[in-house]
């Protein structure tokens, strides 16, 4: 009850004061707390820390730093992860997204044949599953025109935030435990402390590692200290299955579902130590909304025709109570090569379901790109983009897209719907300067004033300019 966990999930909680003192979550009122963006910055103060006393010569705050978030985080919590950057004495930096810097691991390492190695591909998923979230990226790969360069990549998509990884899976088989104590003397009804289910979901981690590896055994012993005085005494246990771990955790969150199948959603979120995971654990159904939001530009990148699924990436967000089913008349969408990353795929079982839901939606099994250290990819990739950045000479391409998101500020209109206009479109590269000379603006003076913001990872083609109804449901405030 003492361990802040989830830090990078509650840096990205628009629904708390991410400065506040709020962490451990739960935890007894003698327990010290701290601010999800202390906590971030403690972490990279022990980096920071480490680094300095095995080269001090080198300062890490000299170095040239990357540093590496979710691609579905949005601006407010990039700015708080600089933040806790800056309080840990790292000043400089630049942030790059997780799923972007795990395909850079692989394009360095197969750097020499990367022409061969991508040959037939022309739309990469990478499916990055970590702790406490799932992050989507779309990346269109161009052959060069002599068959023998790199290809041409540029990343064409991102999902939105969806606070689901590997978190849930022990918070579910924690309940399952839970349950089971108490049918098995525990007091009715009673429910554990938030300090006792946090220490329970720890030990349903390890045990979700051990049923779910290759050699995995057939059962597993799960126990639960006791308080107090009675921490051993008081002691109780629960064995777990790898037959009923795989069915909650690989069926549970992905499911073999259809590509038309969307997300279940609730007027009301799970909230389960405070943090808001989605009210559908099914990974499956969030992919096939994310694709279908990006149906647009995913056909371009396969060379298809416009199709039916075009049009129900538009409705991917608009059904709010009920999963609707959309009928394609083309072939549809889906990536032909996937990459995973994230710890979660150590488990073969879930790789493995991963592969056979895209091969079922496509009809044709995907190329899959080896990712021989899902834990660390991403950081040998973000020092990978570093020195692509640095225009060090043969070591593969660096990948495009500009922005994932388009950028609007919201304007003040009385009597009318809520309006925006669009101040950077989707795909705009860094560094580049936008004007509006056709737009004019009046500014209240002597007095405070906020700009608001909204943001949509959407594909539509807005402009620069642009006026937009924000009765759509698809920005991100």
């Amino acid at each position: 009850g003492r361990a802040v966990a989830s830090a990078k999930s509650w840096l990205s909680h628009a629904g708390v004061d991410r400065n506040a003192a709020i962490l451990p979550w739960g935890a007894a009122a003698d327990v010290p707390k701290v601010s999800p963006v202390l906590a971030s910055a403690s972490y990279l103060a022990h980096v920071r820390a480490a680094w300095n006393a095995r080269h001090p010569d080198a300062p890490l705050e000299a170095q040239d730093i990357v540093l590496t978030v979710p691609a579905s985080f949005d601006e407010g919590a990039r700015a708080l992860t600089v933040e806790a950057a800056r309080l840990a004495g790292l000043p400089r930096l630049r942030l790059l997204e997780e799923p972007q810097a795990a395909f850079h691991d692989w394009l360095l390492r197969h750097r020499e044949r990367l022409a061969d190695e991508l040959a037939g591909s022309r739309l990469v998923l990478v499916c990055d599953v970590g702790g406490g979230t799932t992050d989507l990226t779309l990346i269109q790969v161009e052959p060069a025109a002599d068959g023998v360069s790199p290809p041409r990549l540029t990343r064409i998509g991102v999902g939105d935030h969806l606070m689901l990884g590997g978190d849930n899976m022990d918070l579910a088989l924690a309940h399952l435990v839970e349950q089971r104590l108490h049918a098995g003397g525990g007091a009715a009804g009673e429910r554990l402390s938030a300090a006792r289910l946090s220490q329970l979901v720890q030990r349903c981690r390890v045990a979700k590692e051990q049923l779910l590896a290759v050699d995995a055994p057939d059962k597993v012993t799960v126990t639960l200290l006791g308080a107090g005085s009675r921490l051993i005494g008081g002691a109780r246990s629960v064995e777990l299955s790898r037959d009923e771990v795989e069915r909650l955790v690989v069926d549970g969150f992905l499911p073999l579902t259809g590509p038309d199948e969307l997300p279940q959603r609730r007027r009301a979120a799970i909230v389960e130590f405070g943090l808001p995971y989605p009210a559908d654990p099914a990974i499956s159904r969030h992919l096939a909304a994310f694709l279908q939001r990006h149906a647009k530009v995913a056909r371009a990148a396969l060379g298809l025709a416009a199709g039916a699924d075009g049009d129900a990436g538009a409705n991917a967000n608009t059904n709010a109570d009920t999963a609707t089913t959309h009928r394609a008349d083309t072939q549809r969408a889906i990536p032909d090569t996937l990459l995973l990353n994230g710890g979660v795929f150590r488990a073969h079982a879930l790789s493995a379901r991963l592969e056979a839901l895209l091969t079922q939606w496509r009809g044709a099994p995907p190329r899959v790109l080896h990712n021989d250290a899902p834990d660390v990819a991403v950081a040998r990739g973000a020092v990978a983009f570093a020195l692509v950045r640095a225009a060090r000479a043969g070591l593969g391409p660096g990948i495009g897209g500009g922005s994932a998101r388009s950028y609007f500020l919201v304007l003040e209109d009385a009597g009318e719907a809520a309006r925006a206009i669009c101040v950077l479109p989707r795909g705009t590269e860094s560094g580049v300067e936008l004007a509006l000379p056709e737009r004019r603006f009046a500014l209240r003076l002597g007095q405070p004033v906020r700009f608001h913001l909204v943001s949509s990872t959407s594909d539509t083609a807005w402009q620069a300019g642009e006026l937009v109804d924000l009765a759509r449901d698809d920005f991100i405030r």
